[in-house]
């Protein structure tokens, strides 16, 4: 515990992906008190086109109720 989820379009290098884990892992860890031994993140890549239907009325529209973020 815990498990981050994290899409966005594509176009992030592997340096910017392993260095937003790393930035998560370490908030989570000071923020939740949980071990970095028991963080996991996952960063997948969506296209532009496809975001609107499999993000916004498909994944985020499903977890609305468990939102603490929102777009604008």
């Amino acid at each position: 515990m815990p498990h981050v989820d994290i899409k966005c379009y594509p176009g992030r290098t592997e340096e910017q992906k392993r260095l937003c884990a790393e930035k998560i892992t370490q908030d989570l860890v000071e923020t939740l008190g949980c071990s970095e031994d028991h963080v996991s993140i996952a960063i997948k890549e969506v296209p532009k086109e496809d975001w609107e239907e499999k993000m916004v009325r498909g994944i985020i529209a499903e977890d609305e109720p468990y939102l603490y973020k929102r777009t604008k």
